[in-house]
């Protein structure tokens, strides 16, 4: 059974923890340095942040507050749709590593699709990874046209696909294609932003397992064999948020998560971006 320390294998070598934290707009410094301290201590080590996120360096600085060894953990950034382009993309990825203080970042994606200067941009961060600051590349948002575009005009294939991921929307045609392709598929918003928290029948089906709904949405996505990273300011939800490695779902209960899928985005819907 897999646990907090299981992991996934890249198609470049490198590994990356299975389940982690997101630190989309989790607050002010002070918050981010909390938030950190709390996941590294219910046993996260994937932490993923972003240049949109503006928290790069408030991340870099907690886990110096952690004394953390930087082999400890996995850090995902991503590069923002105005930094886009070969030589802008260069140049804002080693200001990231620079905010971070650290000498790498284990994985950069690429954080939206965008039209007519994405393949330049991820020329650039192939070169980058070549001179080491980034061990791993990836995309988010990318749906199947877009992978197929990337995987005909590149040299090294994305490792990873983040994109929003829960049983209303469960992706299940996207992830086909990135494990056909052998890339990893991970989850943002798994919890769909709460808005979902308290369906009647993930309320149910919790009741079941003595969990809770959100302890149920993460499993259902652990069990599809994706990457999971909810995002929560609140010391409790981050350890609950956690605990979804002791039991597994019984399979009447996952065809009930799968037959609720409407695609539904909380987030961006990146199925328009040409």
């Amino acid at each position: 059974m897999m646990d907090i320390e299981s992991s996934f294998e890249f198609n470049d070598g490198y590994t990356m923890p299975i389940f982690g934290l997101g630190l989309y707009a989790v607050g002010d410094s002070e918050k981010v340095e909390n938030v950190v301290k709390w996941a590294y201590q219910s046993n996260y080590r994937l932490f993923d942040t972003a240049q949109f996120y503006g928290n790069e360096s408030e991340l870099g600085l907690a886990l110096k507050s952690l004394n953390v060894s930087r082999d400890d953990v996995f850090l995902t950034s991503k590069v923002w749709t105005s930094n886009y382009g070969y030589q802008a993309t260069i140049k804002t990825v080693r200001k990231s590593v620079e905010r971070l203080d650290m000498e790498y970042f284990d994985l950069f994606l690429l954080h939206w699709p965008v039209e007519k200067k994405r393949l330049e941009s991820w020329k650039a961060l192939e070169d980058l990874q070549k001179e080491g600051i980034i061990k791993s590349i990836g995309v988010s948002n990318y749906m199947q046209s877009h992978l197929d575009e990337l995987l005909h005009n590149s040299e090294i294939s994305p490792v990873l696909n983040q994109v929003e991921c829960h049983p209303w929307l469960n992706q299940f045609e996207l992830l086909a294609k990135c494990k056909i392709h052998d890339i990893v598929f991970q989850a943002y918003s798994p919890l769909v932003k709460g808005q979902r928290i308290n369906d009647p029948i993930i309320v149910e089906i919790a009741k079941g397992y003595d969990k809770t709904p959100a302890q149920i949405l993460i499993r259902w996505g652990l069990e599809n064999e994706t990457s999971v990273i909810p995002k929560s300011g609140s010391r409790e939800r981050i350890q609950e948020n956690s605990d979804v490695f002791g039991f597994e779902l019984k399979k009447q209960d996952i065809d009930i998560l799968n037959s609720l899928n409407e695609n539904y985005h909380c987030s961006w819907d990146p199925t328009a971006q040409r």
